[in-house]
């Protein structure tokens, strides 16, 4: 018998949302030259939380010269300086955590506890580890003189916008860059909060600056001529498109772009941890992951013990309000992606896989999708081969490693793998083979400021987090 939990709602008024924000260009908010504003929805109750502008050319090209202008004087500030203001933009995040928990979750339907306990504090904690580097670059790159690039214009999705901000901003800024950073439309208000966090840090003029927008305003930033490095995270149809305008151009680029990835499970993993690390890597953040463990790839021997025990925990799932800390499963983002996920399902369906799906009452207002699990899925189908990014679990068998990896590889994409078993030799046999920028072993979706992510193939390229998320953003000189 489920337990019943008592509402445990997050406290809102310390949060303040303003009706309206503007651009955030040489130190200030400034009145978008399109004079045009665009709503952001909660999705949990599609109620409009704020209108944000919309940055055209004009903006985004004046948002370019302020952090060109910005540069010169940035790049030469004796590192231990720019390690200062770096320390103090992460100790502000850290002061302002629950306010910047709540608006997370308002303007992106996640649950608070996540907000709360993973997305601000990885975000202080990547600020405060390359706050660190600032003045050890030259330790960083042996027998190279690190310099700085010029200008970054990076660009962000909405599952994590918080974190996604402080995974290009932080390396950015150790290195001694200025940068245009364009949110995801959906997903702007933290954003938002950063800049009014820069200007409480008394960070210099035009070291960063924000401009909000669609599509569109993302390519003005990643096609300016004085960006002269790229930073993405989102799908991989938009990566290849961006791969493509620079191409020929000169600038440096990272992609940080979809995955499917797989969580493989042997006859001798401990079934409950398995579990509670399958449900963590498919339903954690609504599955708005990228790399999300969205391929379930078990050994014939124990599928029926451990379908059984999922379909029990999935049952335990709570899924509604995303500011009740007893929520596990919060609102998909948005209708569109709500739209996607039902579409993929339903093709699922048809295809000939069993879907199933816990009891589970769903709010009347809001985007929602209840926890999905699909076997006897076929390698071809479409579930098993396109990134879905919502709640939905693809069950797939396997008899020896050999086919397990064999399995696990069978994607365009190659971001994350997971890999359950007690043997240690048969993790590093299986990490070795698995095309995968990070395999987790015995656990999934854990991450660290220290250790570098990034993926293969259509999971695109580069690496942030780590040392090596400071490569990108150095030209290294002899």
């Amino acid at each position: 018998m489920p337990f019943e939990y008592a509402p445990a709602p997050e406290a809102t008024d310390h949060v303040r949302i303003a009706p309206r924000y503007d651009l955030f260009i040489g130190g200030r908010f400034v009145r978008a030259h399109s004079r045009r504003r665009f709503p952001t929805v909660n999705p949990a109750t599609e109620e409009v939380l704020s209108e944000v502008a919309e940055a055209d050319e004009a903006d985004v090209d004046r948002a370019a010269t302020a952090a060109a202008g910005a540069f010169p004087a940035w790049s030469a500030l004796p590192a231990s300086r720019r390690a200062r203001y770096v320390f103090r933009l992460s100790r502000l995040i850290q002061e302002r955590a629950r306010e910047l928990a709540v608006v997370e979750t308002l303007d992106g339907g996640k649950p608070i506890k996540e907000s709360r306990d993973v997305d601000v504090p990885l975000a202080a904690a990547h600020f405060f580890y390359y706050a660190g580097w600032a003045d050890k670059l030259e330790w960083a790159f042996p027998n190279r003189r690190p310099r700085p690039l010029g200008v970054a214009g990076q660009v962000i999705p909405w599952n994590f916008p918080l974190l996604m901000l402080a995974w290009k901003v932080a390396p950015a800024l150790a290195a001694g860059n200025t940068l245009v950073l364009k949110p995801a439309e959906t997903t702007p208000l933290t954003a938002m909060l950063f800049a009014d966090i820069c200007q409480q840090a008394e960070l210099p003029p035009g070291v960063v600056n924000i401009v909000t927008g669609g599509g569109q305003t993302g390519a003005l930033v990643v096609g300016h001529p004085a960006v002269r490095k790229v930073a993405f995270t989102g799908s991989t149809e938009v990566g290849k498109l961006i791969q493509r305008q620079l191409a020929g151009t000169g600038k440096r680029l990272t992609l940080e772009l979809g995955g499917k990835a797989a969580n493989v499970v042997f006859d001798d993993a401990p079934l409950d941890q398995a579990v509670e690390g399958i449900v963590n890597g498919i339903y954690f953040n609504q599955g708005h992951v990228c790399c999300a463990g969205s391929r379930l790839l078990v050994q014939e021997s124990i599928v029926g013990p451990l379908l059984e025990k999922l379909k029990q925990r999935l049952g335990t799932l709570r899924v509604g309000d995303p500011l009740d800390k007893n929520t596990d499963v919060g609102a998909i983002n948005s209708p569109q992606q709500l739209e996607k996920i039902r579409g993929l399902v339903q093709s699922g369906v048809e295809e000939g896989a069993e879907l199933y799906q816990p009891e589970c009452r769903l709010p009347e207002r809001g985007y929602w999708f209840p926890p999905t699990l699909f076997t006897n899925v076929a390698q071809s189908s479409r579930i098993a081969r396109e990134e879905i990014f919502g709640p939905v679990l693809s069950v797939l068998t396997f008899r020896t490693p050999d086919e397990a990896v064999e399995k696990a590889n069978n994607t365009p994409y190659g971001l994350s793998a997971g890999v359950w078993t007690e043997k240690g030799s048969r993790i590093l046999w299986m990490s070795e083979r698995m095309r995968a920028g990070v395999v987790w072993a015995n656990t999934y979706n854990r991450f660290d400021p220290t250790s570098p992510f990034g993926g293969y193939k259509e999971s695109g390229f580069g690496r942030e987090g780590g040392l090596q998320g400071l490569l990108p953003y150095v030209e290294l000189a002899r």
